[in-house]
């Protein structure tokens, strides 16, 4: 039982971290649409928000209710304005510093305004007076944000849909439709102003024109064959990273690489009309927490590896005023009366608690007595003030005699690999050296970059046999996996 107190100390660690990371989840926001009769008042929808991870919220509009409730909460908020302003802020530069007058510098800094988004989906509008006007109204926003000293603070942008895209599969291939020198103009101002390329993308829509159940699974990332972009070979295992990479590749087409792309909304209703193909609770649940395991893995996309994009969930709460087919109405992670529609994990004490039930398997496993529960869960609840250290040094923990890797085992799934490195690279682990130009980048493999992850991930954690399982998807090997200036960690590196 030498290996117990050392169970305990790394499970406790790794337990603490889990709040910590809970906290600093910046690139989750949920987008926070008005367009119902029954929402709960909006300071109960500040304290809701503070009780999550959500760290960034979405309006469509400036509502200065919502903006003075959000204030001192941390929380970054981006406004937006209606299509039809955008020829008044377009003509007239003393209207966009009127409309910055009254809907941002009443409330910033106190309510943490980060963007502005001037219109939605306005270049696939087919109004072509408006897409004509998109520019130069953004311009003189970022130009009356300027004369209000908040230049850089407060950044300006659109959102558009996956519309804009003339092609999108495979995700190599990705351009931007022609709209002349529209689409160039404003990616122009994104890399001169520093703001975002907003974009929508949804899997349920793409599912709704393919319903195999081999598509549903690739949007659902649920185990599937993953689909191989010919022209790079990278097999995608889902279709959200497979979209976010066709608008890389649109903008790296255009020269426009640098340009960060943020992911304004995307979402799965978990109800529909009858005749509607894909909506249901389920269906949303696991869309949703995959994707938002996946945003924690910080594994990335193929083509922009180690970063997680910043993904706004559609939608806070269902807005029961929609028009439309009932999907419409039905994207809400939360009900009126704050509780969940179904639970994805964004609740800060659904993440203690998810940890903690994985310690009291563990403990369990080791034969712990079920009565030390509460002491655990109070030891690790309570905060405590540190004890003076022993004068007698511990016994450190044995270690292997020869040296060990953690490897996947033979037939393993490539959506289970994709699980592992999501999970491992996710752990803190430095995933640098699988990255482009790193040491162990080739074979551009998902076979190779999990295993390297995997390994990573156990060496890191004291080599703890319990930290080499990955669902009974690996093994301990004597056999050094290294090759040519690719190294594997080890006990004796």
């Amino acid at each position: 039982m030498a290996v117990l107190p050392y169970t305990v100390a790394f499970l406790l660690l790794s337990f603490l971290h889990t709040v910590n990371f809970a906290n600093s989840q910046s690139f989750i926001g949920i987008n926070y649409g008005q367009v119902a009769d029954n929402l709960p008042p909006p300071s109960a929808t500040a304290k809701l928000l503070q009780s999550t991870t959500i760290q960034k919220v979405r309006l469509y509009g400036s509502d200065p209710a919502i903006i003075k409730a959000l204030a001192n909460t941390g929380i970054g908020i981006v406004i937006g304005t209606a299509n039809a302003v955008i020829p008044a802020l377009a003509s007239d530069p003393n209207f966009a510093k009127s409309w910055i007058s009254t809907n941002v510098l009443p409330f910033y800094p106190a309510s943490k305004i980060i963007l502005i988004t001037v219109g939605n989906e306005v270049m696939t509008s087919k109004d072509q007076n408006i897409m004509n006007q998109l520019l130069p109204a953004m311009q003189n926003v970022q130009n009356a944000l300027n004369d209000a000293s908040l230049g850089g603070k407060i950044k300006v942008s659109t959102v558009h849909s996956m519309g804009v895209l003339k092609q999108s599969e495979p995700p190599s291939s990705g351009s931007f439709d022609p709209y002349g020198d529209l689409m160039k103009g404003l990616l122009e101002f994104n890399s001169a102003t520093g703001s975002p390329f907003a974009i929508n993308p949804y899997p349920y829509f793409a599912y709704r024109s393919d319903t195999r159940p081999e598509t549903l699974a690739f949007c659902l990332f649920q185990p599937n064959a993953g689909r191989v972009d010919g022209n790079t070979k990278i097999k995608y295992m889902n279709m959200f990273d497979a979209q976010v990479d066709a608008v890389y590749s649109a903008l790296n087409s255009m020269g426009f690489k640098n340009v960060e792309i943020v992911v304004a909304e995307t979402g799965w209703p978990y109800k529909g009309d009858d005749d509607q193909v894909g909506p249901s609770i389920e269906n949303a649940k696991a869309y949703n927490g995959n994707l938002i395991a996946h945003l924690r893995s910080m594994v990335g996309t193929p083509l922009m590896p180690g970063k997680s994009v910043d993904t706004y969930l559609f939608a806070l709460y269902d807005e029961d005023l929609k028009p439309g087919p009932g999907s419409e109405r039905s994207f809400g992670l939360f009900k009126p009366d704050l509780t969940v529609v179904y639970d994805v994990g964004l609740s800060k004490s659904s993440q203690v608690r998810t940890k903690f039930m994985y310690i009291s398997l563990v403990f369990q496993q080791r034969s712990v007595p079920l009565l030390s529960f509460p002491l655990i869960w109070h030891l690790i609840s309570t905060p405590k003030t540190p004890a003076a250290p022993s004068p007698t040094p511990a016994t450190p923990s044995p270690k292997p005699v020869k040296a060990t890797w953690c490897v996947p085992k033979s037939g393993i799934s490539d959506a289970q690999l994709q699980a592992n490195l999501d999970y491992a690279c996710g752990r803190g682990i430095d995933c640098g050296p699988i990255q482009p130009g790193g040491a162990c980048f080739e074979p551009n493999t998902l076979a190779s970059h999990a295993a390297y992850a995997m390994n990573l991930f156990y060496q890191t954690s004291d080599r703890n046999p319990l930290n080499c399982d990955f669902s009974q998807s690996a093994t301990l090997s004597s056999k050094n996996p290294s090759y040519d200036a690719c190294t594997y960690p080890s006990e004796c590196t």
